[in-house]
Order: structure tokens, then sequence, then C-alpha cells
């Protein structure tokens, strides 16, 4: 796109100037490049019919440059980078269809003025002309991009100030008048005006402070009674806090005008607090928008927003402080104290960020900038020093290394608990608050605290209000065939749980046996691969992150030494959901030091899937014995797998072959052994035995182990090449059943009198577990409540969808306990 190109027609203005302008400034971020001026131009081309008055700033970097070579010129020296910075404003020139002599005027006096503070010969306003050049260079590009029908505007032939110890203010009389004049002698009516610039009355240069272009097109804004005034930067709008600190940060749709002051004078960067001030004063909307999406709408700051449902609109935070107290019983009651205090602060040119003062006027807190804490303290200790000596004063003590962290909301006027709910969520990440001060307004609180606390603080005040209270942080250990399985049913429910039940379920790291995946939000990819080496103290400090209610492990990886960690992380606070009967059927004083951990803690220790898939086998015993029945004998097919297999083991089919396809289809586990020698249904009977109160170790466990002998502890790859050797003696056990027209069964059963017995039955064709099919296990409760007929619990009890579903049942009924709509 060149000039040519981007020059439109002169627009019929006779009804158009009628129109109150609209206001725009880019800032140095999006004037970048060439890329950066022609998506400002295009963007202002496709604008409104109305005029359009456009301020700039200088391109990324230039400001900065530009004052270190003001420096070297005050030490006689040249500016190593200055030659750089030259070449690239003018490289921008003709890729854009420009003049390349378009700088050359703004460059020469930049040369001049250097040349002359070298050799020793500075004059009024040098200092601002160097440094504002590069506003001059930007402004001029994009004016000439524009074409004809755009005037190109010095600041400092109207802008007329005056400074104070408020900064920069403008001189309205002086300044009218000049506008009034400049506007006679250009009757275009769109405009290109610098930013930064200015000038005192005398007609010296001067600027308008860091992030001065800001202030400068407020006050543009307001000089030609704009409609609304829209500043583009690389941002998406105001954000709730800061992104890079908070990833769960979302943009504000809305604000007030006190409100963006209040964000921005606790060191929001979007905006500074003095672009406000002109824009509020004269009613001006004031947005911030993207000028890389210019589809967003950003966010639009007015006098009266649309009520927000949530209290708090922004936090911020103020780094880099110390705090100032004085301190002692002579103060209380003495009229005064507090002025001499912060007279003796002014007196050292140190500015206070933030009060608090004890009702009994023992002691007077000021925050202020650790730049100039030992200033301010020796300027207080100096006003004080007769009253430090007597005594009456204890002293003024410093404390470096603070932050403040400010929440800062409209909606906070009148509403009861907004501090409590702030600085509880503050105390229960363990931070401490070093001071809290509220203004009369309700609009602001602030909490002092470490600096090393800062950012933590932040994202647990920003989860108290912005987060849904049901919040979940997740980790998976073993995305394999159940973990795998997990994760997609996850995954699929969690717009449905969210949207329906206010249920925040964030899988935010997930591990094999070597690698972990880590994300600050949600995960949403899982190539492990690109994860970093496993740390399982690593794995577990993600999950239970500060600013992120409840954190939940669950553990599909079936590893022994796995179950050893659950402890610590139910001490921890972590909820614990395992598919692995490693813990639950393991050692007796463990699986107790688990129970007591989570108790003391608050955390739960869910297992359900360990015994019967996603069947509510583990629930129902307890819902027997919460309700006062009492549990006498279980009974039944304990292991899908097993019940697969004599389900379809009829003779037409080798048993070696049946079995090689459930291992293929996830029925088994990888190694079918685990399976086949009735441990695994021996320890769902342990953890049974346990739920119902019996005594009961696995070692007691009468076990019938179908593995044969010569197979028992070969290699797995040997093992499953020698299937073939179950044939025989399966063939010869079917055989012996069907003589007596009974079929094969692998039953379990389990007494209150601890006795268990697991072994491969010939049952009639009646009994019920001869009736199962597929995967199907079979619970009979045989209770005090239930003794003529057992209560039966049946259904598919292997595979990894259905195992997953009861995992993610677990999770859920966690969910349910911590206040969930489920």
């Amino acid at each position: 796109m060149d000039a040519a190109a981007l020059a439109e027609p002169a627009r019929d203005l006779a009804s158009p100037a009628l129109l109150a302008p609209d206001a725009h400034k880019f800032g140095g971020a999006a004037l970048a490049d060439t890329a950066g001026f022609r998506r400002a131009a295009a963007l202002l081309i496709a604008g409104t019919p109305r005029p359009q008055i456009v301020v700039v700033s200088a391109t990324f970097g230039t400001t900065d440059r530009l004052v270190a070579a003001l420096a070297a010129a005050r030490a006689g020296k040249e500016h190593a980078d200055l030659p750089f910075l030259v070449a690239a404003h003018r490289a921008l020139l003709a890729p854009l269809g420009l003049a390349s002599t378009l700088l050359d005027g703004d460059i020469a006096e930049l040369d001049a003025d250097l040349a002359h503070l070298r050799s020793g010969k500075p004059d009024a306003g040098q200092a601002a002309r160097i440094s504002g050049a590069g506003e001059v260079w930007s402004s001029r590009i994009l004016a000439a991009l524009l074409g004809k029908d755009w005037a190109w505007l010095d600041a400092r032939q109207v802008l007329v100030v005056k400074h104070g110890e408020l900064g920069a203010r403008i001189d309205e009389a002086a300044t009218a008048l000049a506008v009034d004049a400049w506007r006679k002698a250009h009757p275009q009516a769109h405009l290109v005006a610098t930013g930064f610039l200015a000038r005192l009355a005398s007609g010296e240069t001067t600027t308008l402070g860091r992030n001065g272009s800001d202030y400068s097109a407020a006050l543009f804004a307001a000089l030609f009674n704009a409609r609304e005034l829209t500043i583009w930067k690389e941002v998406d709008g105001l954000m709730s806090a800061d992104p890079r600190l908070e990833p769960e940060a979302v943009v504000l749709p809305e604000l007030s005008y006190a409100e963006a002051m209040e964000l921005a004078y606790f060191g929001t960067k979007a905006l500074h607090p003095q672009s406000l001030a002109p824009a509020m004063a004269a009613g001006i909307a004031l947005n911030v928008r993207d000028v890389r999406q210019p589809e967003k709408p950003g966010t639009r700051v007015v006098a009266n927003p649309a009520p927000s449902p949530n209290p708090v609109k922004g936090l911020s935070l103020v780094r880099g402080l110390a705090a100032l107290e004085l301190q002692g019983s002579g103060l209380m009651g003495v009229p005064g104290s507090a002025e001499r205090f912060f007279a003796a602060l002014h007196a050292a040119s140190v500015s206070v960020v933030m009060i608090t003062q004890a009702s009994s006027e023992h002691s007077i807190c000021a925050l202020v900038r650790r730049e100039q804490a030992e200033a301010g303290l020796a300027s207080a200790r100096a006003e004080f020093a007769e009253e430090i000596a007597a005594g009456h004063v204890q002293g003024i003590a410093l404390e470096h290394d603070l932050a403040v962290l400010a929440a800062v909301g409209d909606g906070m006027i009148g509403t009861p608990g907004i501090v409590a709910r702030l600085s509880g969520a503050i105390a229960k990440a363990g931070i401490s608050l070093r001071a809290i001060a509220q203004g009369s307004s309700e609009r602001n609180v602030s909490l002092a605290v470490r600096e090393a606390d800062a950012e933590r603080a932040l994202r647990v005040a920003h989860t108290a209000f912005w987060l849904s209270a049901q919040t979940v942080s997740i980790g998976l250990i073993g995305p394999g065939n159940v973990g795998g399985a997990l994760l997609r049913q996850i995954l699929e429910a969690q717009p449905r749980l969210k949207r329906e039940r206010q249920l925040d379920l964030r899988i935010r790291v997930v591990a094999n046996s070597r690698k972990m995946l880590r994300s600050e939000t949600t995960l949403s990819s899982l190539d492990l691969e690109r994860g970093e080496t496993l740390d399982l103290d690593a794995f577990a400090k993600h999950v239970k992150s500060e600013h992120i209610p409840h954190a939940l492990i669950v553990d599909c990886s079936g590893r022994a030494d796995m179950a050893e960690r659950y402890e610590g992380w139910l001490a921890a606070g972590i909820h614990v959901v395992t598919p692995s009967k490693h813990a639950g059927s393991g050692d007796a004083q463990r699986l107790a030091a688990l129970h007591a951990a989570g108790a003391k803690s608050g955390a739960r220790f869910r297992y359900e899937a360990t015994v019967g898939a996603g069947l509510p086998v583990v629930m129902t015993l307890r819902n027997l014995i919460d309700t006062g029945d009492v549990p006498q004998r279980i009974a039944g097919l304990f292991s899908g797998t097993l019940a697969w297999l004599f389900n379809h083991y009829d003779g037409s089919r080798p048993f070696s072959e049946l079995l090689a396809e459930a291992r293929a289809a996830g029925y088994t586990e990888p190694d079918p052994r685990d399976d086949l020698s009735g441990t695994d249904v021996a320890r769902k009977a342990g953890i049974l035995a346990r739920e119902a109160g019996w005594p009961l170790s696995l070692a007691n466990v009468d076990v019938e182990n179908l593995v044969p002998a010569a197979l028992h502890d070969v290699p797995l790859a040997e093992f499953l090449q020698r299937l073939g050797e179950f044939d025989a003696p399966m063939a010869a056990r079917l055989n012996a059943a069907k003589s007596e027209d009974k079929v094969l069964r692998y039953l379990a059963e389990v007494d209150a009198s601890g006795k268990a017995t697991v072994a491969l039955r010939a049952v009639e064709r009646t009994h019920p577990a001869a009736s199962a099919q597929g995967t199907d296990n079979l619970f009979a409760f045989h209770t005090a409540r239930y003794s003529n007929r057992p209560l039966v619990v049946k259904g598919p009890g292997a595979g990894p969808d259905v195992t997953a579903a009861g995992v993610f049942g677990d999770i859920l009924a966690i969910a349910a306990h911590l206040g969930a709509k489920l």
C-alpha cells in the first residue's frame, strides 16, 4: 500500500464537519515498522465520515535512544546508536511511497541541537526538542502517508502548558487562542498531531513527561470537542489483572472514569492517569483497543458503565516500595503529627503511595518508592529529632521490599464483605498483610504485602473474584488406557459442567513414567514428548496452585510405589482419586494413615473404580453401613476380565485365543497374569472387607491361581508366546463342568468372620453368575436388611471407558462435597 493508494479524495466535509470528530492515539509499539504505519492508516481511512484527530507516539524504543543521545551530548560525546535510529526512520519512507527528503529538516534540527549541546552551548528547550524528536518524525510519516486531506500539527504550535508539582497543566486561555488560529489556517477536517511535546508561554519547547502522548491525545480530544478517543495499543484492552502475572485475566468491557483512574494510578500499563482527566472533564468516552485485532471491542471507559456482576473490576500491583512508620505513644492526641510527618516527606520530594494510621494514633505508616525511602527516612528523623531524643516517639522504622495490591471497582461501594473476601483469600494462601487501606469512596482497597509474595497475592485475589469457587486443578499420572479414556471424558464434559453446574475442571498437568506436561490454565495438547522430565514434587506443587481453590491428583499409573505418595498429597490438602488397588488393599496401617491425613487436611481419598470399574460398589456398601445396615457376606464376580473370559469360553475356541483377544481389547492388565493369578480379585475382596470393617489382609485370602506354574516367573514376552499352555488344563476344567451341566465362573466371597476365597468354580446354570454377559461384574450384598435376597450390583466391570467413568464419578463426588451444583 503506497501513499497514493491511501490518499482518498477529499470527503464532502460540509456536513461531516458539523459532526463531533473521533480522536485516536497510536502508541509506539503500534508504529514499530512499515506494517504498523500501513495498519494505522488503513484503520483511519476505513473509519467513520466524522473528522478524525490523530495523535502519535515516537516509534517503539525511539524516545529511550534519544534520551541516551541527550545524555551523551551533555557529556560531550556522540551516541553510537543515533545513526542507526535515523537510518531506521529513513528506511520507512521508500516502502511507504514517501519522499526520501521528508524528514531531512527535522533530522538536521536534531543534529544541530546535539552539536550545540556537545560544544557546551545548551539553550532553553533543547533537551525537550531532542527527546521529543521521535514524535515529530512519526507524525510526519503518518500524515504524509494519509495524504493531502490530512493536516500535520506540531503540538508546540497550540499546546501551551505550565509546570507545577502535579506535572504539566494546560494554560487553557492561551491554548484556546492558539487552537483557534491554527484551525483558521488549516481547513482540513482531519489532522495528525505530535504527542508528548508542548510549549511554555515563553515559546520554549517542553514535554508532558513520560507517557505524555496519551495525555496529549486526551487534551486534543477535549480541545477539538471529540465524541470519543480510541487509544490503539497492542493489548486486548484493559484487563482484570496483568496477564503476564495472572493467566486467568479477562478483558474488562467497560469501566467508569473513576475505576480507570484508580487502576491507572496503581500501575495498569495500558493507561496513564493524566490521560483520563481531560477526557473525564469533557465527558469523552475513551476506548482501549488492539490495533492488531480492530474487530475486537476492547475496553470502553465512560461516566456510567453498565452494572457488572463482579464488584471488583480490576487488580493492580505497585512494586518496589518501602514502608516508613512513625511510632510512639507521644503521638496520641497530639494535633499536627501527621501533618509534620508528611511535610517532612514532601520536603524530601518523596511521593507517598499509600497511608495507614492506627485509630489509637500510636503509629502512622506511609508506603513510598524504594529509591526515595532513605531520603524520606532522613527527613522524617530530622523533623522528629527532639521527640525521638525525649522518648516521646520511639523512632521511624523503615521496611524494604514491599508491594501494594489494589482492588478497584465501583461495585464495591456499599457491598459488604469485600475486604473480608479479599484479605481472607490472601490469608488462606499463607500471605501476611503488612498494611491495609480503603478510601472513603469504597472504590479501592489497597493491601501491602512483602514483594516476594506480590504475585501470589495477586493470583489468589483474582481467583477470589473471577474464578468459580468450584474450580479444580487436576493432575493425572498415567495417561494410558484408563487415563487416556478419562482425559477424553473430562475434556468432552468440561463445557457442559462449567455452563450448567459451575464446575470448572482444569487438567493442568499430565505425567507418564518419564515426562510431565504442565499448563497454567488447562492443557489443550497432551503431547508428552514436549514435556519436561518427571519430578513428582514439582508435579504436586503445580497441581496445588494457590490461585485455584481445589487440587486433585488422579493416579492411573498402577504403580505400587506411587501409592507411597498419597499420604503426603492428602496431608497437603490435595484430593486423591485412583483406580489402583495398591493403597486400598495394601498395608492396613498405611491405609489408616491415608484416611487420617485426609481427615486432618480436608482432602478426600476416593477409589470407587478399584472394585467395580464404573459400578457404584464401594458407594453402595458405604450407603448400606451409613444407613444402619450390617453387612454379613459379599459374593460374586469381582473381575470383569475373568468374567469376559469364562462367559465366552464354551470350548468353541481355545482359551489362549480368548486370552489374547481380551488383552488386545484392553480388558486385561498389560501382563494378564495380574488378572489370572487371582491377586486382582483378592485385592478387591480386601478393599470391600476393609470398607465393611472386617479384619482381612491380602495374605489371608485363599486364592486359586489360574496361571500354570511353569509360567509364573517367565518374562512377559515369553509368557505371551506360551499362552497355548493354558489350553489343555482349561479344557479339562470345562469338560468336567459340562458333564454336570454347569458353567465355569471365577467367583469371590468374603464374610464378616474375615474369611475370603477366590477360585474358579463350576456353578449351576441357574446361579446368578451364570447369566452374566460380557465383562459383567456381579456383587451380591448379604446384609441384615437384605437377608432373604441379596442386594445385587451388576454391570460391565472391565474396559478403559467404564473404568474411566468410575474414576470420573469419584472426581464428581468430590466436587459435590465442595459445593458444586451436581
